[in-house]
Order: C-alpha cells, then structure tokens, then sequence
C-alpha cells in the first residue's frame, strides 16, 4: 500500500472495517487508518487488533453509547482545528445499530465535511448470501427483547413489501424465530446467517417454521447472526388464507348472510369464490345452520 504525500483533508472521514476477515478492507481505508489526525473507535482493543494486523500503530480515541455524549465535543473541537477524524464500529460500516449518526448529525451541522470510505456490511453480506429477494429489504436492525414488544414490531412490518433483516443474539434467537412464526407465518422462507466472513461461516435456509423448530431444538448457536425473513410469496399467502379459512368464515357468517360472507372472505383472503363457498357450506351443514 502506498500512502499519498498529500495531508487528508480536515473533515470526517467513516471507515467501513471488515466484519470478521480482516482481509476485507481496502487500501483507501487501510490508508485512512494510518494517517489520520484523530482516531475514534467503538472498542479501541478490536481496532488495535485490525490495525496491528496491516502493520499500522497509532493512538485510538474510544467512541461509544456510554462515552459518546462526552467525547463528541472533541472530535468536532478536533474538526474545528483544521484536524481530520475517522470514525470507525467494531465491524461493519460505522452507523449502521450504533451511535455514529449523532456525530454525523453534529458535525454537519457545525459546517464540517464529511465523507464516507465504502466496506464490509454484515446486512449486505448476509442478504447475497440468503437466497432472498434482494431488489427490496427494510433493515430493522436488533428486535426488542422482551416477546411482546417484539411482536408489535413485527406487526409493524408483516405487510412490508421486501425481505426483512435483523440482527439477533445467539440467547434470543430460537425465542426471536419463534414470534416471527407465528406473527409473520411459519411458511414464509427465510434464513439465518452467522459467523459471516469467519471459519464457521454458516447459512441456514428453510421456512420460518423450519427454522423455528430448529434452533429451539439445537439451542443457541456461536457468532454474530443476521436473521433475514422473504416477502410473503403467492404460494406462501394462499396457504396462510386456506390455514385461517374456517376462522375467516364463522367470524363472516356470525355477522352476515352465508352470499355476503363469502363474497366478504373471497375478497379479503384472496381465495377463489367457489372454494370458500364449498368450505362455507360444509361448516354451515357440520353447525346445522
């Protein structure tokens, strides 16, 4: 790697490090690294292990949720004299499920530049490797812990259009499958990813429901995890409407006419008219009705 004679300019600098390989990192970051004024990382012992392994030795500014209040004035007093400041995560792209973007944020509105070096990404990683429609996602980042709160959220995002991605930990993650089962559907595809870059890079593919049964029977695995959940496939949502038919039509038929119930039901599962009907009155004539 040669390194530019030429000063960096004095602006904010986010450096996508490598989020297990620490070979996936590219010359300009590794550049960047070495010869930046001031240094922020969110775990000064993973980023002095990164940059020991290219041979680069320098002083590291720590930057992280519980200091980050403090240190910003710094860096933007830094910025402010004409220094140049690189921020970097534990791995990945800075920003993306950590507090990077309040800087971000306070520095633009200072007036400071700011610039961004391209890199490794666990979400981007996990989603070519998953086999899952790629051209749309939502990246949601960690689920909230506790299952009725991550339910709701999961309620929030059963209609959206693309593959869903979160990140998990290995404790919560036969739990979190679980909840996206039974809110999301058990017969959506979708994939969990661990390990990415590493050793052990494991992709696991098969239905939620699948998956769900796995991981509660296996327990908790090692590694960072990706979870990524498909859209809901044609194949998929009629199966869900026929699993919920019956429950569709006595709630219809307790409110209207048997005709006005199955066009009701029809319409809103998106069943052929002559199935539901045939299903309708086969449970009008089990009730006796």
């Amino acid at each position: 790697m040669q390194s530019s004679s030429q000063p960096l300019a004095p602006q904010l600098y986010l450096v996508a490090v490598p989020i297990g390989n620490l070979a996936d990192i590219t010359l300009r970051a590794l550049d960047v690294l070495s010869r930046v004024d001031l240094l922020a990382c969110e775990d000064t012992r993973m980023t002095a292990r990164l940059l020991q392994a290219h041979g680069i030795e320098r002083s590291l500014t720590a930057y992280h949720e519980h200091n980050a209040a403090r240190v910003r004035p710094k860096l933007l007093s830094a910025l402010g004299g004409g220094k140049s400041v690189a921020l970097v995560s534990d791995a990945g792209t800075p920003l993306v499920s950590d507090p990077g973007y309040k800087l971000v944020r306070e520095v633009q509105e200072a007036g400071y530049e700011v610039t961004a070096l391209p890199g490794a990404s666990a979400v981007l990683t996990a989603l070519t490797l998953s086999g899952l429609p790629p051209d749309r996602f939502y990246f949601s980042g960690f689920l909230p812990s506790r299952s009725g709160a991550r339910r709701n959220e999961l309620e929030a995002l059963q209609s959206i259009p693309g593959t869903l991605v979160f990140y998990e930990s290995p404790n919560r993650l036969a739990a979190c499958l679980r909840d996206m089962r039974d809110v999301l559907g058990g017969y959506r595809q979708a994939a969990v990813a661990r390990e990415l870059t590493k050793l052990y890079e494991e992709v696991r593919r098969d239905s939620l429901e699948a998956l769900a049964e796995h991981y509660s029977q296996q327990g908790a695995p090692k590694g960072e995890i990706v979870v990524l959940v498909g859209p809901l496939s044609d194949s998929a949502r009629a199966a869900a409407a026929e699993d919920n038919l019956d429950d569709r039509l006595r709630a219809a038929l307790a409110e209207s006419s048997l005709r006005d119930a199955v066009n009701r039901v029809s319409s809103e599962s998106g069943l052929p008219r002559r199935r539901v009907y045939a299903r309708a009155l086969e449970l009008t004539s089990k009730s006796g009705t």
